[in-house]
């Protein structure tokens, strides 16, 4: 069950905020925790044990650790923090990495590692670092330690964010779980920010997904060179309203429950370098990077030798959190080969140049990553990206071109627009009361259209289900 379902948001959603207030408010984490699970087990049955045992687990270490460092046993609460580290990590290597680790060996004629054909828990990468978070928030004294496992279930399975993110720090979030505000204006918001998403996804995601998976799957040489940049321009729209509006529908709902999430995406595709892209796309994964690897490697504090095995690092973890296949490491890596070359001498040179060339500079490595990201077989992307750059022979365009671009070119137009803060900066410029009626309506206009398209659209993709 995701977010853009009806049996989500006619069903669960609305049972789920009913019961949530009608009962007093000491009783609302213990409706909170169990939707959660049910939520997960819905879809994820198999393996709603696991996100009991790390809860269990985390719970423990982190009164653990803050004992140990009321009892100045600082090497305790180290090794603590450090078993619930082995932990998790273990339990992201063998689901999400065993397999791809044992086919990688197996290809080179090493067969120690079996392939076991495991299936990887939904939102696995998403709730392991947030457990990680905890133990080193109570070691760093960012956080106190939960006392209540009821209250620390709900932090861990909290259905708004547990299967797409954004990646929530308990520092972040531990007293809203233990006290938070429930008001009227507080859940509008929230129902504005969720119909925000849900449109992001429904309406312009699924659309020109279905304009990527054509060219994605076309052959190769039916490919041409102007068709694989639209594909990867269709791709590139389809990830960031995909992604986006599920950060935007998690936070939205969120506020309908009384929690504010820091946002996740802050209009990436204006960006006049990589380094300011990187600040403006998938924020909670950044920030987290930077928090717990990038600082404790050494950050930048460094000499220079050391700080750019720091960022390989950061950047290669980026790239395999994303999933366990070689394309996502060589995403992670091109962009840690761009960002070096930004940082030695690229990015001021950016920013003495006119807005516009930082702009088109930055679109063009963008979508040749999103090439990068979106094809994992290795002789089909090689394949792809010879026809982009024009290798191989491949015909500049065709006429299936001209038919996939006419036809398509209305929601890409709506897509590139909806990238900016355009439409942002004109609603708040109106005034208070035409602003309500406009966003009222607005909601209940696109409640409608959402409606009739889940009802009636069988293409309903969510690309982060495989992290």
């Amino acid at each position: 069950m995701v977010f853009s379902t009806p049996t989500f948001l006619f069903y669960f959603l609305a049972l789920t905020l009913l019961v949530y207030y009608l009962v007093p408010r000491k009783f609302r984490n213990v409706v909170i925790l169990c939707a959660s699970l049910f939520f997960y087990y819905w879809g994820e049955r198999d393996y709603v044990v696991i996100m009991f045992l790390s809860t269990a687990i985390d719970y423990t270490h982190g009164l653990l650790v803050e004992r140990c460092k009321r009892r100045d046993n600082d090497r305790g609460a180290r090794m603590a923090v450090a078993s619930s580290i082995v932990f998790n990590l273990a339990l992201l290597f063998f689901f999400k990495y065993w397999d791809f680790i044992a086919a990688s060996l197996q290809s080179v004629g090493l067969n120690f590692m079996p392939v076991l054909g495991i299936h990887l828990p939904i939102g696995i990468s998403f709730y392991t670092f947030q457990t990680m978070s905890y133990t080193i928030d109570v070691y760093r004294g960012d956080a106190r330690a939960q006392r209540s496992i009821l209250n620390f279930g709900t932090f861990v399975t909290l259905f708004p964010q547990l299967i797409a993110g954004p990646i929530i720090k308990y520092k972040d979030l531990g007293d809203q779980i233990d006290q938070r505000d429930c008001t009227v204006d507080k859940f509008a918001s929230g129902v504005q920010m969720f119909m925000i998403g849900l449109g992001k996804k429904l309406l312009i995601a699924n659309n020109v997904g279905m304009l990527w998976d054509s060219y994605k799957t076309m052959a190769l040489a039916d490919l041409t060179v102007a068709g694989a940049w639209l594909g990867v321009l269709a791709f590139t729209f389809q990830i960031y309203f995909d992604f986006s509006g599920y950060s935007d529908m998690a936070v939205g709902l969120g506020r309908m429950l009384g929690f504010e999430f820091l946002p996740n995406f802050n209009y990436p595709y204006i960006s006049k370098s990589i380094t300011e892209f990187w600040r403006r796309w998938h924020i909670s994964l950044s920030t987290w990077f930077r928090e717990y690897l990038y600082i404790p490697l050494g950050g930048n504090r460094c000499s220079k030798g050391r700080w750019m095995f720091n960022l390989f690092v950061v950047w290669a973890a980026t790239g395999i959190w994303h999933g366990a296949s070689w394309n996502y490491l060589i995403w992670g890596l091109y962009f840690f080969a761009l960002l070096m070359v930004e940082k030695f001498f690229l990015l001021d040179a950016l920013k003495k140049a006119p807005a516009l060339v930082g702009h088109v500079y930055t679109m063009f490595f963008v979508l040749v990553s999103w090439a990068i990201f979106g094809i994992e077989d290795a002789s089909r992307l090689g394949g792809y990206l010879k026809v982009m750059f024009g290798l191989g022979g491949a015909p500049l365009a065709d006429g299936t071109l001209g038919y996939y671009f006419i036809s398509y070119l209305p929601i890409l137009a709506l897509a590139a627009l909806s990238s900016t803060p355009l439409g942002a900066k004109l609603y708040h410029r109106l005034p208070q009361r035409a602003a309500q009626v406009t966003g009222a309506a607005a909601i209940i206009a696109g409640l409608l259209v959402c409606t009739a398209y889940l009802v009636d659209g069988t293409y309903n993709p969510f690309l982060y289900f495989r992290f």
